[in-house]
């Protein structure tokens, strides 16, 4: 049985995806969620997570200029590929922060084998282990089917009570959940791989 919270958290979730249906908006669940404030935001992420059955599908913080990766980039060398800037570093910590704060504990942290993710997964959770089903798409479509049904069976096995993070590219969370993140938020996602809130925390700037 789902917690009064949760109830509660549901019925508001469905109230802003019908009002966004009424209006004619396309973007239905980010329509609910941009009209929340950053507290309840973050009040709604910390609910879902407690009550756990979900995975948060962070992408990588803010990178160095430029869109994709340098021509001939290697995965082991991560002075050829986009790395995450200075205030990524810093927008990576404050995530950490949020979760430290409200100590909340992900069971597993698994990232891209991208070094942008890796190093937002290490600044802000201290750990990770490298999930292929992960692995950018941007260049390479060709596998994005197979590694979304990866993901997908992955989600079910997420036990009630715990949550897992996963950090990954835009390419992969909008191939799973439709929503298309901007660098350094999250949405979190049901075990029937539902978008269940779309969040921004740490108060990033």
């Amino acid at each position: 049985m789902q917690s009064p919270d949760l109830v509660a958290l549901n019925r508001r979730h469905l109230l802003a995806r019908l009002g966004a249906l009424g209006a004619g908006g396309g973007w239905l669940y980010a329509t609910g969620v941009a009209a929340q404030t950053p507290a309840a935001n973050e009040r709604d992420a910390e609910t879902l997570l407690r009550s756990g059955g979900c995975v948060l599908m962070l992408r990588h913080a803010q990178t160095e200029a430029g869109i994709g990766d340098p021509p001939d980039f290697n995965l082991a060398q991560c002075s050829t590929q986009r790395n995450l800037s200075d205030a990524g570093r810093a927008q990576s910590r404050q995530i950490g922060q949020w979760f430290e704060g409200r100590r909340l504990r992900p069971r597993q942290v698994a990232s891209s084998p991208w070094c942008r993710c890796k190093e937002t997964a290490e600044l802000a959770f201290g750990r990770h282990t490298v999930l292929p089903a992960l692995a950018s798409t941007f260049d390479d479509s060709s596998t994005q089917a197979t590694q979304t049904r990866a993901l997908r069976a992955l989600l079910a096995t997420t036990p009630a009570g715990q949550f897992d993070v996963w950090v990954t590219h835009q390419v992969n969370i909008t191939a799973l959940t439709g929503e298309g993140p901007s660098m350094g938020e999250a949405v979190i996602v049901g075990r029937a791989g539902q978008v269940l809130l779309r969040a921004r925390l740490g108060r990033q700037g």
